[in-house]
């Protein structure tokens, strides 16, 4: 391998590797561990659709259960001993016990979350590569660009192209972290920690207000600059930002504190997961003040959307593992160009037909036990794409 570099400027080289062009047998060998590769993707996405089957089924039915027993509470300020155990809906503000804040910055507020994120300007390589043939070699053209960008995580310099000149520094002296309030209610009851958890609405937290907590730090807008010019940075300077999520409490800057609602189990004040007959906990918990029905037509949408979204990436699976499980046909006649372009459509139709049926059948068994008339259905679906493919094949003229 050679490989030849330009002077280029300090924000942009570019690198020409060549390699002679791979032979016949090591282009058949390369297939050939493509094929292995192909035959795992491809079984794992027959486990990918038919367990996501089963999931979106047990959801939607642990939901209906969860609709057809839920107590909307009459009040949330009272614990009522006739809910113990039961799954019920509740809807108000936010309240925490105390504040959180850090010290370093002189910084506090009411709320379930605070999280403090660092960023540091550092140089960044993005990389723009290009294949050709020439003299019978594989040339591959690469340009490299350095910008200087703010980063929250910190970016290894040394796996550069060209460290020299782009040096980042290897750690930030001012760490992000995430404080979450040990005591959240709603009323008189207490979340678990599972629905703090779906509390995630960050807001920025304006710091207008706030003086320079130290001599080296100076507030520009809604950031501390770790800078000794905020407005021209150097590689190495730091910004810090705040973000909070779930106001607690009224607080003159922000306004009223956020309402949630929410559908658990009562157990005592605490508010814990459901667990359902269909084998699903239901703990839920959405911004706002939203009545039963809205709720749980949310969590429908939400586990149609899911569902669809690991059919699609199941589908995609079984595609890239048919193609490459039949990419050593196109090996073979790959030294022909017009019936190598040829049988590459073909494959890809192949691939697009084969996978389109397999998903939909493998769909219909997920379902046979829980609605046999739908897997049926798409069964008989499952067959239209051999169906349409055949319709195109023309017919053998009778001798």
């Amino acid at each position: 391998l050679q490989q030849f570099s330009d002077t280029g400027s300090k924000k942009e080289h570019v690198k020409i590797s060549s390699q002679a062009k791979p032979g016949f047998l090591e282009r058949l060998s390369e297939t050939s561990g493509g094929m292995l590769v192909g035959l795992v993707t491809f079984l794992l996405s027959f486990y990918l659709l038919f367990t996501n089957e089963g999931r979106a089924l047990r959801t939607a039915k642990s939901l209906d259960e969860g609709l057809s027993l839920v107590v909307p509470l009459v009040t949330i300020q009272t614990v009522s001993q006739e809910n113990e155990g039961r799954l019920v809906h509740l809807a108000g503000p936010l309240s925490t016990s105390k504040p959180l804040f850090d010290p370093s910055y002189g910084l506090s507020i009411h709320a379930v979350k605070l999280k403090r994120n660092v960023e540091m300007y550092q140089w960044v390589e993005y990389e723009d590569s290009k294949e050709y043939e020439e003299n019978g070699e594989i040339k591959k053209e690469t340009k490299y660009t350095y910008n200087t960008e703010w980063k929250s995580e910190v970016v290894n310099s040394r796996n550069f192209d060209r460290e020299i000149g782009h040096k980042n520094p290897s750690a930030m002296a001012v760490e992000s972290f995430t404080v979450v309030s040990p005591n959240v209610q709603v009323g008189s009851f207490v979340l678990s920690k599972g629905l703090v958890d779906k509390i995630v609405d960050f807001k920025q937290l304006s710091l207008s207000h706030l003086e320079d907590p130290h001599a080296d730090v100076t507030r520009t807008g809604d950031y501390f600059y770790h800078s000794e010019n905020p407005r021209r940075p150097e590689v190495g300077d730091l910004r810090v930002s705040f973000f909070y999520a779930g106001l607690s409490g009224y607080n003159p800057r922000l306004g009223s504190a956020d309402k949630v609602t929410v559908v658990a189990r009562q157990r005592g004040d605490q508010l814990i997961p459901y667990h359902t007959k269909s084998g699903d906990t239901l703990q839920i918990l959405y911004p706002g003040d939203l009545s039963v029905e809205e709720v749980f037509q949310k969590e429908h949408e939400s586990n149609t959307m899911k569902t669809w979204a690991l059919r699609g990436a199941g589908w995609l699976a079984m595609f890239v593992g048919i193609s490459l499980m039949t990419r050593i046909i196109y090996t073979l006649v790959d030294w022909f160009p017009v019936v190598r372009d040829l049988v590459n459509v073909g494959l890809k139709a192949f691939a697009f037909c084969v996978a389109s049926s397999l998903s939909l059948l493998t769909v219909a068994i997920g379902w046979f036990f829980y609605r046999p008339l739908w897997a049926l259905l798409i069964g008989l679906l499952s067959v239209v794409p051999i169906v349409i493919a055949r319709s195109r094949v023309p017919p053998k003229k009778h001798q």
